[in-house]
């Protein structure tokens, strides 16, 4: 079975996150800024041959390997960004490197809880959803027959990733997991340090 199309959104914006590096300034980065984009392919490829060959756990821990990576890299961004209100960083090329950090880490943690949910996308494909991690709006609805089928596709992750970074809570989605809690709270750690840098230079552009 090769990556199929619950799998292929997951990877897709761990692509995209290598692309956002490729454009970030290289200081940001602990890494060379094409070293993520390059690991993405290359695991892309070593998850596409575990799944041809039916190991999903071994797929799956290539994936989540890959993603704990890029997590260590975006905050690292984010704390070397903070450092920068203080330097002689030109304001719109900080504004860029903000924005791009904030997208990285809405994308990241989406992906996160994309993984994580239920066992991940595999465990998630073909049967009833039902998950220690996450409370969806939907699940409550089980007077509706459609509703017993519904299961959560990659858009509900990172609608639940975008609200985390934006209102700073989980917004209809409810965490009940220790381990989807704390990659929220780490979450709202990195875009808070974003936003505070956003901020933090609007203000110092005013006219004294």
């Amino acid at each position: 079975m090769l990556i199929t199309a619950p799998h292929l959104p997951g990877i897709a914006a761990l692509v995209v996150i290598g692309a956002i590096y490729l454009a970030i300034s290289a200081g940001l980065s602990v890494a060379p800024t094409w070293l993520l984009l390059i690991s993405v392919i290359v695991a892309g490829f070593a998850i596409f041959i575990a799944r041809g060959r039916g190991q999903h756990k071994v797929s799956h821990s290539i994936t989540l390997v890959l993603i704990a990576a890029t997590t260590v890299l975006v905050v690292s961004s984010a704390a070397i960004l903070s450092t920068r209100l203080t330097g002689s960083t030109p304001g719109p090329v900080l504004l860029l490197d903000a924005t791009l950090v904030w997208v990285a880490n809405v994308l990241t943690f989406a992906v996160w809880y994309w993984a994580l949910d239920a066992g991940g996308p595999h465990q998630r494909l073909g049967v009833a959803y039902n998950s220690q991690d996450l409370l969806f709006p939907q699940s409550t609805l089980t007077a509706k027959p459609e509703m017993l089928r519904w299961s959560p596709g990659f858009l509900d992750y990172l609608f639940l990733a975008f609200n985390t970074s934006t209102a700073f809570s989980p917004s209809d989605t409810l965490p009940l997991s220790h381990r989807i809690k704390l990659l929220m709270m780490l979450q709202t750690v990195v875009s808070l340090v974003v936003i505070v840098v956003l901020a933090a230079r609007a203000i110092n552009g005013l006219p004294g």
